[in-house]
């Protein structure tokens, strides 16, 4: 298994899950250290133990044996007969449906969370939290008078008011269409910005992994596949992440300037500069982008006279085959992954293969946050 977390930094903030949970035709078999901050993703196919693995962590599935271990506090451990029930696990959980409390109103929802939290416990104030999701004028609503994404919003400002060491998520946007999904999703990005406490997201939405998670699980069968930061999970040819139509790399860039008259925004990152759409962001503010390997091409020489705003210089580190008479091509540009997926016989005429310098050209982008 693939980590970036030494046992060291594991030890002192980070989260340990390494149990085995045996069930009638699955058996859950995991071994992961964990950021202690950030969001993590829990990412595979209906059935390979996303959401058990969130239920071990709870503290919902006493019969799994192994250790859990939140930063230094071990909640779960069976060769010590250590077992914390869930009443005692300082964590949040929210689920698919927003399951609040249909006979309180949006506040006493949320003073349910906070006063089951004594005073010198309390991490997350009131004052914090309601901005930091956008609810304070939602307070006296009752929850059938809030749309799908109002009440994901309120369910993970309930799960903080109990001021968690560890913010639980099982696949929050599930029940939500495409223009609830818009609306939450900045939201969930201001809780990664601003928390200082992991969070182990649940997806089987590949988009939401790339725009939100830092970290990126692989699990497939009850098994971990590969776990590593979510930039060198997606671009690895070893992985079924980095093949198909949906394959891409994600890059963290810094904006440098705004072209106002061409609406225009121009962010760099180590492997060169990126025009995107103009973007309602301050000079030096991070943005997070997209580039799919469908919308990138190669080139052995620099091209001119040409639409394509961003290309950059890159060394192929890598090919796998794809789909029929594709093949996908793993680059390096000053230090970062990208991906590009072309014909086998452009690849050939090419001469596609590790340690080839050439430019790819970028065709498209989409700005994740």
């Amino acid at each position: 298994m693939n980590t970036t977390i030494t046992p060291s930094v594991a030890e002192a903030t980070g989260l340990q899950l390494q149990v085995v949970l045996e069930r009638k035709g699955f058996t859950l078999d995991v071994d992961l250290l964990l950021p202690g901050r950030g969001i993590t993703a829990l990412f595979g196919a209906s059935g390979s133990g996303k959401t058990t693995c969130l239920r071990v962590l709870a503290g919902l599935e006493p019969k799994a044996m192994g250790r859990v271990r939140v930063q230094r506090e071990v909640w779960q451990d069976s060769t010590q007969g250590v077992f914390r029930p869930v009443h005692q696990r300082a964590l949040g959980y929210v689920f698919q449906e927003a399951s609040l409390f249909e006979h309180l109103r949006v506040e006493d929802n949320l003073k349910f969370g906070f006063q089951r939290t004594p005073l010198h416990e309390r991490k997350n104030s009131w004052d914090h939290t309601l901005p930091l999701l956008g609810i304070s004028h939602l307070l006296r609503r009752w929850p059938h008078e809030l749309s799908g994404g109002e009440r994901q919003r309120v369910a993970i400002a309930r799960a903080l008011a109990t001021s968690p060491k560890m913010l639980l998520m099982d696949e929050p946007l599930a029940a939500l269409d495409a223009r609830r999904k818009a609306e939450i999703l900045p939201y969930l990005e201001r809780l990664h910005a601003e928390l200082d406490l992991p969070i182990l997201y649940v997806s089987h939405a590949i988009d939401e992994v790339a725009r939100l998670a830092d970290h990126l699980v692989l699990l497939e069968a009850g098994r971990v596949v590969a776990s590593g930061p979510t930039g060198q999970m997606l671009t690895r040819l070893d992985l079924p992440l980095a093949h198909g139509d949906t394959a891409g790399a994600v890059i963290t860039a810094s904006v440098c300037r705004h072209d106002a008259d061409d609406h225009l925004t121009l962010a760099s990152f180590a492997g060169g500069d990126l025009i995107v759409p103009q973007q309602l962001a301050d000079i030096g503010q991070p943005l997070r982008i997209r580039v799919q390997a469908r919308d990138v091409s190669l080139t052995l020489h620099q091209q001119t006279g040409t639409s394509i705003l961003n290309i950059l210089s890159a060394t192929v580190t890598a090919l796998s085959p794809d789909s029929p008479g594709q093949v996908m091509v793993a680059l390096d540009a000053g230090g970062c992954p990208l991906l590009a997926r072309v014909t086998s016989r452009s690849a050939h005429a090419l001469g596609l293969a590790p340690g080839l310098a050439l430019y790819a050209q970028i065709k498209g982008v989409a700005i994740l946050g």
